[in-house]
């Protein structure tokens, strides 16, 4: 899963999706993401992640902390010895922020923005050792398949990838009825072509604090690690591993469905048209 500006191979992917009533922020959904990536490029490159929600600011993104690295393995040891495989399944601030914010978040230059064709010109602002070739023709296809989505682009070079903790990154959801996985995959620079079979090799996990007593599994939550990001973490998971060619597009499980413990609900997106 992926879809990166450069060549590039990313494998290993852990995607986690859960709904959270926070302390201070009320009612959220929490998007990990975690992969082992290999840059094929012959300088700086870039993922890029579409989620389902707008207004997005960089206070969203959640430092895990020294502590944090193993915030998304410690889900998949928990769903492990339960887990289906995917053989099992039928898949059928106050002020008004900049149009694209770019800061820093763990190795990442992230340029964050609501019209993804703005992106482009605010390149100029990523350190140069980090600045990647960018095909418009890729921003494009995000502006026109998912207009109402927030764009991340996590900019990194190649000493980068191999330090890089999840990516833990909270918003108030689009569809309170579904809770989305964002897993289109490309690897090439270029849009992702969509209507294909593409390979996963996916841990997908979801939580929610609205589930009953007992559950899904509980997780084993690093020790150490920070009340500020434990706050942003389930309790117990559900998920299951995906592996060989499937559509392109996202994760999805409608929210009645997961509380029921139906992971053989979960729908494969296509983009919107």
């Amino acid at each position: 899963m992926c879809v990166s500006m450069a060549e590039a191979q990313f494998t290993g992917t852990t995607l986690y999706v859960g709904r959270r009533r926070h302390p201070l922020h009320g009612p959220i959904e929490v998007l990990g993401y975690e992969n082992t990536a290999l840059n094929l490029a012959d300088g700086p490159n870039a993922m890029l992640l579409h989620l389902p929600a707008r207004a997005m600011t960089p206070d969203r993104f959640v430092p895990v902390g020294r502590r944090g690295g193993r915030v998304l393995a410690a889900m998949v040891d928990a769903v492990r010895p339960l887990a289906p495989s995917a053989g099992a399944f039928t898949m059928d601030w106050m002020s008004e922020p900049e149009p694209v914010q770019v800061f820093e978040h763990d190795v990442y230059t992230v340029l964050l923005a609501d019209d993804p064709t703005l992106i482009p010109a605010a390149l100029s602002r990523v350190p140069h050792r980090k600045r990647p070739a960018l095909d418009p023709a890729l921003m494009e296809f995000y502006a026109g398949h998912y207009p109402h989505h927030s764009i991340a682009v996590c900019c990194f070079d190649n000493a980068d990838a191999r330090r890089a903790k999840p990516l833990l990154v909270w918003y108030e959801p689009l569809d309170p009825d579904v809770l989305v996985a964002p897993a289109l995959d490309a690897h090439t620079g270029g849009p992702p072509s969509t209507g294909e079979h593409v390979a996963t090799d996916h841990w997908v996990i979801f939580g929610t604090d609205a589930a009953p007593d007992g559950w899904g599994a509980p997780v084993d939550h690093p020790h150490g690690l920070r009340e500020k990001v434990r706050a942003f973490l389930p309790g117990t998971v559900m998920g299951a591993q995906f592996t060989g060619p499937m559509p392109n597009g996202d994760f999805a499980i409608a929210h009645d469905d997961l509380l029921a413990g139906r992971l053989d609900r979960i729908e494969r997106l296509a983009p919107s048209r």
